[in-house]
């Protein structure tokens, strides 16, 4: 049988950077939030790249405001590992550390073992249709090879599932615990039949939680994401360049 070969993911231009900026902000947000929030996001789905450089002058240019509200996202995106800041040299996007990767996606999986567990027992018919809905938007992502699409549908199914299970604030600790788990995973997406394969493994986890089966659901959810531990080395060789040497 003949193994294809892994995929690198493709780097993104300039333009794709200043398309995933929002104009339609709440009017409450300060500078500081919005900027933290929309490079945040580029940082996670690596559209800016592991290595590159930050220009607190450019983003304040880009953005019409002073350097001020600018450096503060840069101090919390710092306090995240996001980018790391050298005085004598610049900001750059940090690499990817493996070594927090196992233990992040441990804590995901306790806590999502738990969701979907209460999910299978308390959901309504309704539910169970908005997560199907969630499901087959994935699945539409996955046949237009639409990996940003992919990955927001997948982020609400596993938000839907904690939402049914009358918790949504796990999902919202969760979203704080796999920042670089997210940034790993973006990086899975571009290798050969991958897409399928995570519709594949969702499929028995809705299917459980639709026959109201807790244990059964709890099982594949812990099967879907222990996936991810196993990735890590196949995905460091694929893409050194991402991650932080140990």
């Amino acid at each position: 049988m003949t193994t294809r070969a892994p995929r690198k993911l493709a780097s993104r231009p300039a333009s794709a950077i200043a398309r995933m900026r929002s104009a339609g902000r709440p009017r409450g947000a300060t500078a500081s939030s919005r900027i933290y929030a929309e490079l945040r996001a580029e940082l996670v789905s690596l559209a800016r790249r592991p290595g590159d450089t930050i220009s607190e002058s450019q983003i304040a240019l880009d953005y019409g405001v002073s350097r001020t509200p600018v450096r503060e996202a840069i101090l919390k995106l710092a306090d995240e590992g996001l980018v790391e800041i050298f005085p004598q040299s610049g900001i750059f996007v940090s690499r990817i550390p493996v070594s927090a990767l196992p233990e992040a996606i441990i804590i995901r999986k306790a806590l999502e073992e738990t969701t979907t567990r209460m999910a299978a027992e308390r959901a309504t018919a309704s539910q169970l249709l908005g997560l199907r809905a969630i499901l087959e938007r994935q699945r539409e992502a996955a046949a237009a090879r639409d990996r940003e699409a992919f990955h927001q549908a997948d982020e609400a199914f596993h938000a839907g599932i904690a939402d049914v299970a009358g918790h949504p604030g796990i999902w919202r600790l969760i979203l704080q615990v796999k920042v670089h788990v997210d940034r790993f995973r973006r990086l899975t997406l571009p290798q050969v039949g991958r897409m399928t394969e995570v519709i594949a493994e969702h499929e028995p986890i809705l299917a459980a939680i639709e026959t109201r089966n807790p244990e059964r659901a709890r099982l594949a959810m812990a099967s879907h994401l222990e996936r991810l531990l196993d990735d890590i080395s196949a995905i460091r060789t694929i893409n050194p360049e991402f991650f932080r040497p140990t």
